[in-house]
């Protein structure tokens, strides 16, 4: 039986007319192959955290300074941005933009641009703080797009249609006070000032936006990080608006699952979400250190999407006390990475409890009943895995490492279908 979804009738904000119709999600057929592809390039030290695919050109983001090609041949120094071309892995030179800062977020824009997020102060020698909309022909900045954040920095960003939006450590937006998460007009950065989730965070020093997903549709935005109230309404880490037509809600579903402590040196303990292909449910990473099976510490847990009031996991999938940091759902998979040693691994403690399989660094659950899947291609753990990107064709992976499926792929890598 179809299940009514019910909106809270507190009005959190008003949109912009007009939403462009959003693309699906990726749904894959199968699941990846074990064997990455030898074509993509390396970056050569610090830690990839952001993938996203414009067209044919793939732009990578994160703390590196170094890159080279796949064969090793060439090096560059290229601080925090690069891109390359998605069919072939040859590196997009003529992309080469001037950041001060590191590069945590990027969502492909409108005519061959990419938005970017993260902590730097300058692009290009000019001041744009935390945001910036690029050309992919030579890293220009797209002059018209102004937005910039006071400061901290941006985590992560979603684009649907003329709006995007952003999450992170950040106070205001353009000069106008918007606590950690904003909707921006993607086409000239202007702050849609309707829009204001008003965030708050109880026993932290500001709240933080860890991560957040649009469904499918664009109807729904998830947003999880160092949450306790919305509006003045009660969420523990994690919520859920209709962002759907003019004026954006605040759902009724929520969830007091992220409610426990798993630290306390953690003002959240939750690291990433993504929505299913349809849209019927979406599943969040985290990390906590507390093994116990009856928390949701390091694991991966679904929820369903069309259902309201209080809910609780379909089901949950433990490491054992290992954290995962990203989530990248197909359909046919949920893959996972992080610095886990495990899954299936409820009753582990740091190591393996009975029924855990090994899957060192990254893996796949299966969507419909929440257990490991085979596939268990390896990678050297380090901290972690810190962006997983689906695309038509396969898997992007950025981590901090090296290894992968044991052979050498420096901090990025590609899984084909």
């Amino acid at each position: 039986m179809r299940r009514r979804l019910i909106a809270a009738a507190v009005l959190v904000a008003a949109g912009i007319a007009g939403i462009v119709p959003a693309l699906a999600d990726v749904a894959q057929p199968r699941v990846v192959s074990t064997n990455p592809a030898d074509w993509t390039p390396h970056a050569l030290d610090g830690t990839v955290r952001a993938v996203a695919v414009v067209g044919t050109t793939t732009v990578v983001g994160g703390t590196f300074t170094s890159i080279a090609d796949a064969a090793e041949r060439n090096r560059y120094g290229q601080h925090y941005l690069f891109a390359f071309d998605s069919r072939t892995g040859a590196l997009r030179t003529a992309f080469a933009p001037r950041l001060d800062g590191a590069v945590y977020a990027l969502a492909a824009g409108p005519d061959n641009t990419v938005y970017v997020g993260g902590a730097f102060r300058t692009v290009n020698g000019t001041a744009q703080r935390g945001l910036a909309k690029l050309s992919l022909t030579n890293g220009a900045r797209v002059a018209g797009f102004t937005a910039r954040i006071n400061w901290g920095d941006v985590r992560t960003l979603a684009v649907r249609g003329n709006r995007l939006y952003a999450g992170g450590t950040f106070s205001a937006v353009n000069g106008i006070n918007r606590v950690a998460l904003a909707r921006i007009d993607g086409r000239n950065g202007v702050l849609d000032t309707a829009f204001d989730a008003r965030l708050t965070a109880q026993n932290v020093a500001r709240p933080r936006v860890e991560d957040l997903a649009l469904s499918p549709d664009g109807h729904r935005l998830v947003v999880i990080g160092a949450i306790s109230h919305v509006a003045g309404h009660p969420r523990a880490q994690i919520v859920m608006f209709n962002v759907a037509g003019p004026k954006a809600s605040l759902y009724g579903w929520y969830t007091d699952a992220y409610r426990p402590q798993c630290d306390p040196t953690f003002d959240t303990y939750l690291r990433g979400v993504d929505f299913a292909p349809d849209g019927k449910y979406f599943v969040v990473v985290s990390t906590g250190t507390n093994s116990s099976p009856s928390l949701l510490c390091d694991t991966a847990a679904r929820f369903e999407t069309l259902d309201a009031g209080r809910r609780s996991p379909t089901w949950v999938n433990h490491t054992g006390g290992n954290t995962l940091f990203s989530v990248a759902v197909t359909g046919t998979a949920v893959y996972v990475g992080g610095h886990q040693q495990w899954l299936n691994n409820p009753h582990g403690k740091k190591s393996a409890g009975p029924g855990a399989v090994v899957r060192p660094g990254i893996g796949a659950i299966n969507p419909k009943t929440g257990k490991a899947l085979p596939w268990n291609p390896t990678r050297a753990r380090g901290v972690g895995v810190r962006a997983l990107v689906a695309t038509p064709q396969g898997l992007y992976v950025g981590s901090d490492t090296d290894v992968l499926a044991n052979e050498y792929h420096g901090r990025i890598g590609f899984f084909p279908l």
